[in-house]
Order: C-alpha cells, then structure tokens, then sequence
C-alpha cells in the first residue's frame, strides 16, 4: 500500500552520480500520456541559444538538444547519443573520433550530420559570448569531417575529461540553417534534435515543451509534453504546488520550506520530499587586487575562522553538507583538504596567522553576494560570516548584495575584494572543480596564475584516461588550493524535489550533473 503520507526519501549515492530514489518507482506509468506534467523551478534560462549560457539555462538544454554523447542512468561515464561510436584514436588522448547515427535530423527535418556537428562546436568557439560556454571547448585546436557521419576533433593538449565535455549542453547540436555561424540566434524558434521540441515560451513565465517525433537518440520518453513554470520566488512556487497548479518543484525551495515538507507542515497532504546528495557547492572568491585580499595570512585567518558547521546548521537547517576542499564529496579525488590544513574554527590560531604575517586588526573587508540566484537564504549565510568574522575581533566586514546582472557586472569589472559563487558541475569530475577555476580567465572572473596547478597537475590529471587515478593527482591540487585560499569551500548542497504522489520516475530525472531529465517523468496508472 502506497501512503498518503509525506515521506522523505533518503536515497542511495552511486559513485559519482546523484540518483534520487524512493517508494514512488516502485509503481508502474504509462508511456504516453497527454496531460503535460508541470514543473516549478526558481532557475530561469539566460539564453536560449547554447552558445550564449554556461548556467542554470541548461536544465532546459538537456531536454531540448541532443549531444553527441550522454550520462545515462545511474553512471558518470558518457554513452552515445547522437553518436554511434566515440572514442580516442592515439595514445596521448589528443585525437577524438565520432561517427554519428544513420538518418538522424532536426526537428524541421534537416539532417543533422558531420558538417552540423562541426558547425556546432565552431560557432560557440568563434562567438566568443562572455557569457557562453566557450571555456568548456578551448581544448579544440581544429574540427575535420570524414563524409556525412564522421567527426574528428584535433585538441591542443591531452585531455582524457573530453569525452565528459561532449556529454554537456556546451555541446549542444544546433541547425546550421536556423542558428548562425557568427552571433548569437535572437529568435525563440528553436529548432534542434532532443526529445522535446520547444512549443512555447515565456522567458518570465514558462517553457512549454512537446515531444519531438524525429528524435533519433537513446531517451525513453515517459511522457508527451512537459511545462516547466519560471518563479522569482519560492513563495509562490511551493504555493503553486500545494495548490496542485504545478505537479513538482525543481531547485528553489528554502530551507525552511523544505523542512516544512519533509514534517508535513504544508497545506496539501498529498506532498513527499525526494532527497539526494547533490554536487552544486558554494564559495567564496578573493581578489587578490584588493588590499587585504591580497595577503594569504587574511585569507588563510578567514579559513581558519569559518564554522561551516554552525553555517549550515543555522542558515539551512542541515539542508546542505559543510565543504572543505572545492571538490566535494561524491566526486572521485575528493578530500578533506580545508580540513587538513585548519582543522576546527579557532580564534586563536587564526590571530596567530595575522600576528606572523604582520598584518594590522581588524582588518576591514567587504563581501558581497547576489540576492536572487543562489536562493532567498543567500543574505542570511552572508551575514552569518560576517557575524563569525566580527565577533572574533580580527575583523571588521560589510557585507553587501546585488542582483544577477549588476552582480556579473561587477565580477566582470573587477569590483569586488571577496565574493561568493555557486558552481553546478558541468561534469562529474574533480578536474570541473579545479580547472575553471584556474588560469589567466577563469569561470569565477578573477585570474588565478599558478604554475603548479595550470603547468603540471592540470595537464598530467588530463593526460590520465584512467580519471580514478587522475583524482590521485588532483588531490595534491586540492592541497594547493586550501594552502593559498583564494579560492574558499563553504558547503556542498542536496537536490531536493518536492512531488505531488502521483508523479513517477523522479529517481531518474536527475542526471549525473544533477540536471534535470524531464523525459522521465510519468504519472502513475492506478494512482
């Protein structure tokens, strides 16, 4: 017997992947339905093009384009997708060869063949958009094609994490008719090979997506159609569930709010929580072109003064794991390396690290964050710091907030001394926690130069096919890390999805970059 009852799901970790499960798969559902299944998310698209976002844009992508290779069910190790067959052809993991699928095309019917592919990856590279995924494909020195199905891409250096690279939306397939070779498309009529076609959408509001009868890859479609609805606030969005004007909720939900769900406290009794261990992590960023910033004392006093403990406890209401190294668990290579170093929050060793570098108190820093990306508890993590901070009396901290442009705006200008981030993996693989990080343009705005991680480390983990072993490199680069702190782990968070108890196949809609696959959602039959 099925309970009505609000029940969390507390949910087994498969090495590398987060997999929800519960007692809701152990029904059956019908493979075609025409009721479109509704979800609720706080996690608006920026682009629609995929040349034009390295964000949260993709939970759409992935249900909208096809990729060359995909993460299936419960593995972090990528399968063809509109490929046939992929793979390295020489020993130095420089030479990469795809041979496509016979007779796949986009949904207008056009063919989605070598040349496609090709002008696929050459665009996103060429277009250079700041916001676009441009960095992920920076390893391709040149694309050649052998007929209509076989793709080879030359890359500059060994880089055994490519093949993970292609099973991202960075990778997206797009029409060379409809999506041009040197900007961004302007239009909504997005025209692709995934297992949904985009009918409608409301960039505020909703994306309304049908299924693409012409799609060729390895997807299972649970369902005809699904409605993904765009909250400002979580607010609403729960309401909306409870309401029954939405049938789950996708990334958003506060702590409180997901506390509330998993102790039944909601108005709808017909709610369950579903948990997993996620892979999304937040941080703090330091630049070092800012006076105190510049210091590693600072930095290092800062590391050896955060409770993460206390952080996680009181801000999200152990919703989220306390992080210490930029990898977290989960991830093949991870360790405890902020740990290692500072141990538990201490004052005193904290003053210590400031007496022996010589550096005055308090030393006055500002931190700032963004008010409507990460999460309504954002201010409240933010002035937990600084209350951190300040009561140890070595430090004076402000703290302010900005909105999702003005806040890209200011990274992009160089404005801030320490910033926080939130990163959602691109690939589940210690090396996307190091990498984008690191370097003379890193992901998070502020370069990073350090011989040792760029020069060495980096490229020996890549040149590693074995990428078990490779973590074994990229523990001594986590080390590294936690030693300078420019770069500072605060928590590792969970994916929470609050469902209506009708709705299956929740277990497998996350993927192993924990985004989302609403192909695999259904309604129960019997329900």
């Amino acid at each position: 017997m099925f309970s009505r009852k609000k029940l969390l799901r507390r949910l087994a970790m498969i090495p590398a992947v987060a997999v929800l499960a519960g007692c809701a798969s152990l029904t059956g559902g019908s493979d075609e339905q025409d009721e479109a299944i509704v979800v609720g998310t706080t996690s608006k698209p920026t682009a629609l093009d995929p040349a034009g976002a390295w964000d949260g844009s993709w939970e759409l992508y992935r249900n909208i384009y096809q990729t060359l290779l995909y993460f299936p069910k419960s593995s972090g190790t990528p399968q063809p997708d509109a490929a046939e067959s992929c793979g390295f052809t020489d020993n130095a993991s420089q030479l990469y060869r795809c041979t496509l699928k016979d007779g796949l095309t986009f949904a207008n019917g056009n063919a989605l063949d070598a040349q496609a592919v090709k002008h696929s990856f050459e665009r996103t590279l060429a277009i250079k958009d700041p916001g676009g995924p441009r960095q992920l494909l920076e390893s391709i020195d040149r694309i050649e094609t052998d007929g209509d199905d076989t793709v080879v891409f030359h890359l500059k250096k060994s880089n055994a994490t490519f093949p993970l690279i292609l099973a991202t939306p960075a990778a997206s397939l797009v029409d060379p008719e409809t999506f041009p070779a040197d900007r961004l498309l302007e239009s909504d009529e997005i025209v692709a090979s995934g297992p949904y076609k985009l009918a409608h959408y409301d960039p505020r509001e909703r994306a309304e997506l049908v299924r693409n009868e012409r799609y060729g890859g390895p997807a299972k479609l649970h369902n005809d159609a699904v409605t993904i609805r765009y909250f400002d606030d979580s607010g609403p969005m729960l309401e909306a569930l409870e309401n029954r004007e939405i049938d789950l909720t996708y990334r958003g939900l506060s702590p409180e709010q997901i506390t509330a769900v998993q102790e039944g406290r909601t108005e709808n009794a017909d709610i369950s929580l579903h948990e997993a261990v996620g892979t999304e992590i937040r941080y703090l960023v330091f630049n070092p072109a800012f006076e105190g910033a510049e210091q590693p004392a600072v930095r290092q006093a800062i590391a050896q003064l955060i409770d993460r403990k206390t952080l996680v406890r009181e801000v999200y209401q152990r919703t989220a794991e306390p992080l210490y190294s930029m990898v977290p668990g989960g991830i093949t290579g991870h360790t405890s390396a902020f740990f290692d170093a500072y141990g538990e929050p201490s004052q005193d060793k904290a003053e210590q690290l400031l007496a022996d570098a010589g550096v005055s108190t308090p030393v006055r820093l500002t931190l700032s964050y963004n008010t409507d990306r990460y999460g309504s508890s954002t201010a409240a993590e933010f002035q937990e710091i600084q209350r951190q901070l300040n009561d140890s009396g070595l430090f004076d901290v402000e703290i302010q907030g900005q909105e999702w442009e003005a806040f890209q705006e200011g990274i992009e200008g160089g404005e801030y001394a320490v910033f926080g981030r939130g990163w959602f993996p691109d690939f589940p693989d210690a090396d996307n926690y190091i990498g984008p990080f690191v370097g003379p343009n890193p992901s998070v705005g502020v370069p990073y130069e350090d011989e040792r991680l760029t020069g060495t480390l980096l490229p020996e983990s890549r040149r590693e096919s074995d990428r078990a072993a490779a973590g074994e490199t990229l523990k001594e680069a986590q080390r590294l890390i936690a030693e300078d702190a420019r770069l500072l782990p605060l928590w590792q968070g969970r994916v929470y999805i609050a469902a209506h108890n009708e709705i299956a196949g929740i277990e497998w809609t996350i993927d192993a970059s924990t985004i989302m696959r609403a192909w695999e959602l259904h309604r129960k039959e019997s329900w």
